[in-house]
This record gives structure tokens, C-alpha cells and sequence, in this order.
């Protein structure tokens, strides 16, 4: 298995140009659709975090590589997270604020009315709108150019920034190192049974060597800071450089631009 399988921090492969999101620095593709999101806690329609949602999918499928998982949560996961959520919140909504408006479905006692729909179905895709927004810089920005974006352009100190994604490297470690621990398990024919307690005997089995790793591992990571004398010094001189292009500003203004202009034809609307 190679690091790339499991490390979800690892290096980005090459992508083609027409992929511009790759290009970009990262605080830009955060930046950018952070208006868009505040925004849309406050609407309370449905065509506006539509817009927003087929305006996120359209720049995620031209600027980023479409894999099958991405697909999978983009045309599969999100479609019926909104009809879940929506359906759930449309049955908590106070049937006094809707019951003006026409009824859909008549369950005993119960009603659920067509303003209830709308009303869960508009939080679930206000939802689903900031989660299409925070696509656009997730899925092309690995943890490391993040960490170093914020050093080199917000001046956050990196000891706080390196020590983050120093913490965050060991999330694929562990998984590493619960795959060994488990190969090793059933070498020696600890299998166990298929019920649910034989697979907590298991899982409390894998506590202590996995709480070893990770002691082990941590000592290695302080040993390797401190023979690079981390935090000797104010700064440090970086090897991967990030920089902020005026590609960047342009790609932050037309979003914030297209996204004033969505919010300028639905809020009136709204507020009338």
C-alpha cells in the first residue's frame, strides 16, 4: 500500500491546466465562496442555494478532477442527504405557521402541509448549497499548502501551523498502523468470532498496541522537530513556497461578484 492510499495530507498529482483550481492558492479558494456561505444562513427560499449549488458544481466539474468518489457525493450522497434532511425537517416544522397552506399528506392525526415542505426542504438545500461551496476548495487543497498558505500570507506562527499538521499526520498513521496491528492478529489466529461482541473483544484488543504505535511515533516526531531546531528561531525559510497571484484576487473578486449578483435577484423577493 502506498502513502497516497492512506494519507489524505498527501501531495496533489499533476492535473492539467484547464484544472485551474489546483493553480490557486488556497486562502483564495476559501476566501471566496465565505460570502456565499454567510449569506445563504440568512435566505430562507429555494432558488437561491440552488444557484449557489449548481454555480459550486459547475466550477468543481470544470476545475477539478472528477473521481469516482467525488461523483458519488456530488450527484449521489448530496441528492439524498437533501431529501433526508428535508423530509425530517419538514415534519418538525409548527404545523400553525403553514396551516394556510394546502395540505400533501393526511397520516391519522397528523398533516403535513406543502408551506412545511418547503420550509425543510429550503433549510436541507441551504445545507447542501455550503457544503457544494466548501467542494470547491477541499477537494484541491491538500493540508500542507494550506498550513503553508497561512504562514506565509496570514503570518500565522509556524509553530502553531506545523504543530497542527504535524497532529493532522497522525490520523493516516494510526490507520497504518491498525492495519498491521490487525494483519498481526490474524496471523497469530486470533480471529475471534463474526458477532458483535467478538468484534468489540477485538477492537479492545487493538487499544494497547495502538496506544504503543502512537507513543512511539510521537517520540519520533519530537526527536525529528527538535534535531530541526522547530521553534528555535521567530521564523523559518521555506522550501515550498505558496504564493498569492493575481490570478487569486481575480478568481476571489468574480466569485464574489457572481455571488452578489445571485443574492441581488432573490433577496428582494424574499423580503417582500
Amino acid at each position: 500500500m502506498t502513502s497516497a492510499a492512506f494519507d489524505p495530507y498527501a501531495t496533489l498529482a499533476p492535473a492539467s491546466p484547464v484544472r485551474f483550481l489546483y493553480a490557486l492558492n488556497p486562502l483564495a479558494k476559501l476566501a471566496a465562496p465565505v460570502p456565499a456561505m454567510i449569506a445563504l444562513v440568512f435566505v430562507r427560499d429555494l432558488a437561491t442555494p440552488l444557484v449557489f449549488v449548481a454555480i459550486s458544481y459547475a466550477v468543481v466539474l470544470v476545475g477539478a478532477r472528477l473521481t469516482g468518489r467525488l461523483a458519488a457525493v456530488m450527484f449521489l450522497g448530496v441528492p439524498v442527504a437533501v431529501a433526508v434532511v428535508g423530509f425530517g425537517f419538514s415534519v418538525w416544522v409548527d404545523s400553525a405557521l403553514v396551516e394556510a397552506t394546502p395540505a400533501v399528506l393526511r397520516i391519522g392525526d397528523g398533516v403535513l402541509y406543502s408551506g412545511a415542505l418547503e420550509l425543510g426542504f429550503a433549510t436541507a438545500l441551504r445545507l447542501a448549497a455550503i457544503v457544494a461551496l466548501a467542494l470547491i476548495g477541499g477537494v484541491t487543497t491538500t493540508g500542507p499548502d494550506l498550513v503553508r498558505a497561512t504562514v506565509q500570507q496570514l503570518r500565522v506562527p509556524y509553530r502553531i501551523g506545523y504543530t497542527a499538521l504535524a497532529a493532522f499526520r497522525f490520523v493516516p498513521r494510526f490507520a497504518y498502523e491498525l492495519d498491521v496491528i490487525r494483519a498481526a492478529h490474524r496471523v497469530r489466529g486470533h480471529h475471534g468470532g463474526a458477532g458483535p461482541f467478538s468484534r468489540a473483544a477485538r477492537a479492545i484488543g487493538y487499544i494497547v498496541p495502538l496506544l504503543a504505535g502512537a507513543i512511539r511515533h510521537a517520540e519520533r516526531v519530537a526527536l525529528a522537530m527538535d534535531a530541526r531546531a522547530f521553534g528555535a528561531y521567530p521564523t523559518r525559510t521555506e522550501r515550498y513556497l505558496v504564493p498569492f497571484r493575481p490570478r487569486d484576487i481575480v478568481f476571489i473578486a468574480l466569485f464574489w461578484i457572481v455571488s452578489a449578483a445571485v443574492l441581488w435577484l432573490f433577496f428582494p423577493w424574499q423580503l417582500g
